[in-house]
């Protein structure tokens, strides 16, 4: 009976340290870009940039250009389809990290708006 409630003990514990890994605090693309490491950065749709996305030629290919919380713009990566009404988020959250010079997401969090309420959209990369 000791040794069942260790056990117990011991998963609550795995559980707890594994869900605080997704408990992060954001990042801007410099921390990001320092520390090496993947994390989360908050930001919005740089409006004036443009876009790519050609569903002929790799529909798991969608690149744009996100400004972090302290205006650094950079281009983003992620290898899943284009999200519907993307345009239209007010809000980003890009979990990735870079390699080289870009940031590679490996899904993003879209903050659309609505009349009613506010709707987030998570789109995973297919990686």
């Amino acid at each position: 009976m000791p040794i069942l409630i260790l056990l117990l003990m011991g998963g609550g514990i795995l559980m707890l340290i594994s869900a605080s890994k997704d408990m992060s605090t954001y990042s801007t693309f410099a921390q990001v870009k320092r520390s090496g490491e993947t994390a989360k950065v908050v930001g919005v749709l740089a409006k004036n940039k443009p876009m790519y996305y050609n569903a002929e030629e790799d529909p798991n290919l969608f690149r744009f250009f996100m400004t972090d919380q302290e205006g650094e713009i950079h281009e983003v990566t992620l290898n899943a389809p284009k999200p519907q009404d993307f345009e239209l988020s007010e809000q980003v959250v890009a979990t990735g990290s870079f390699v080289g010079d870009e940031f590679v997401a490996s899904s993003i969090l879209m903050k659309c708006p609505s009349k009613y309420k506010n709707e987030e959209v998570l789109v995973r990369s297919n990686m």
